[in-house]
């Protein structure tokens, strides 16, 4: 896909239609991945209109986060019964491993985690999927972004299929890059989809979209949408600001502030249930070390290496280890090109060109557990093992970290 943004001549909710009734051409199988959010909202009523109007049902996939706002998942309940006729319903409540970006001695937490069920910050609905045995792929607590994709797959069951994401590329920089990448394959050269696997393609028909837009869409159509964002701009964010995502992630903890605010009797049970939420919530806005938010500062006396072997050994061991093996493999990408005698000490962080200790410190402060920082990729769960186990040889023979 080109950088440069072209015309299409017409609005953006009638290239939208149009793009949905396409997928509907070209694939056996259609769902919708719905989080109850507001594009996603927007989407699934797009492809409702065109299920009703072909008289043809599509699959609902819902995965449901447990530490959610009851708001979010009364919208969800709301979209599940009113478009009931027309969908077959996965509403998904098992155990899956979740990003926690606020706490190093839990960097990882697991929903609804077998044996804690007292601890849950609350219960399945009536029509959630609980029981892992319905899906044959599932292999024990998996990483979120493991099973939506192995149920993608599971889903089309060898035909073409066809996921719908409610996504736009204005959103965020990852958000551009996911649709505009030259690297993933098209379906029959469309712009706005992927192919994720062998039999399913990713369509993003919301792609072009404006924040404006979407709410436009609402105030024309009167189509219903998540009340909580009414609550967001009583607590002062901008349509811009204004996001409903799984809270603990590296960029989502962000909006951890806004819960005890909105639903304090959900906070509660949050912070009991999340390692480091409240800390989160506190400190998450603030500049500097305590989160590694824009400028970070080393202690007197320190380099910045020095500074980043301090922060090492302080933390619980297999998050140090975590981090030593990232690190180690950073360092010998760049020995290898151009750093023979070892990585400057001191340089920008705000850039993924040029290597330094400094923005490994940035790294470690802003608790970036697959260090997408420093330009690594999140691993599968049985990948991670077979490379702890690898790089622990590695290690030995690098004499690195």
């Amino acid at each position: 896909m080109s950088g440069r943004k072209k015309g299409l001549g017409c609005d953006v909710l009638t290239a939208a239609r149009a793009r949905v009734a396409r997928v509907f051409d070209d694939f056996e199988r259609i769902y919708v991945s719905f989080s109850a959010g507001k594009d996603s909202t927007v989407m699934l009523h797009l492809v409702m209109a065109e299920a009703r109007k072909r008289g043809r049902k599509v699959g609902l996939f819902l995965v449901d986060l447990e530490a959610q706002y009851r708001l979010t998942m009364e919208h969800a309940e709301a979209m599940f019964e009113h478009y009931a006729e027309w969908v077959e319903a996965f509403w998904v409540a098992v155990p899956l491993k979740l990003r926690n970006a606020v706490s190093q001695f839990e960097p990882q937490w697991c929903c609804w985690e077998p044996g804690r069920e007292g601890d849950w910050v609350r219960q399945p609905p009536r029509r959630a999927i609980t029981d892992p045995a319905r899906f044959p792929f599932y292999g024990g607590r998996m990483e979120f972004e493991e099973f939506v994709a192995a149920f993608g797959e599971w889903y089309a069951d060898g035909r073409r299929c066809a996921c719908f994401v409610g996504i736009r590329s204005d959103e965020s920089l990852n958000r551009w890059r996911t649709i505009a990448t030259n690297k993933k394959e098209r379906h029959a050269g469309l712009g706005w989809t992927t192919r994720v696997s062998g039999h399913v393609v990713n369509a993003y028909p919301l792609y072009d979209w404006k924040t404006q837009d979407i709410w436009i869409y609402h105030g024309k159509t009167g189509e219903p949408y998540n009340r909580l964002y009414d609550y967001m701009h009583r607590a002062g964010l901008t349509i811009h600001q204004a996001r409903i995502c799984q809270p603990y992630g590296d960029d989502q903890r962000r909006g951890l502030w806004l819960y005890h605010l909105i639903e304090p009797e959900t906070w509660g049970r949050v912070v009991a249930r999340v390692a480091g939420a409240n800390q989160g919530a506190l400190y998450v806005q603030e500049a500097g070390n305590v989160m590694g938010n824009m400028r970070i500062t080393k202690p007197e006396g320190h380099t910045w290496e020095s500074f980043a072997r301090m922060m090492l050994d302080s933390m619980p061991p297999a998050t140090a280890e975590h981090f030593r093996n990232k690190i180690a493999v950073f360092l010998k990408w760049y020995e290898k090109r151009g750093y023979p005698e070892g990585i400057p000490d001191a340089g920008p962080v705000t850039t993924k060109a040029l290597p330094s200790w400094q923005r490994i410190c940035k790294a470690l402060l802003r608790n970036d557990y697959w260090c997408k920082g420093l330009s690594f990729a999140q691993h599968s769960t049985e990948g991670y093992e077979k490379y702890k186990n690898m790089m622990k040889k590695r290690r030995e023979e690098w004499q690195l970290i």
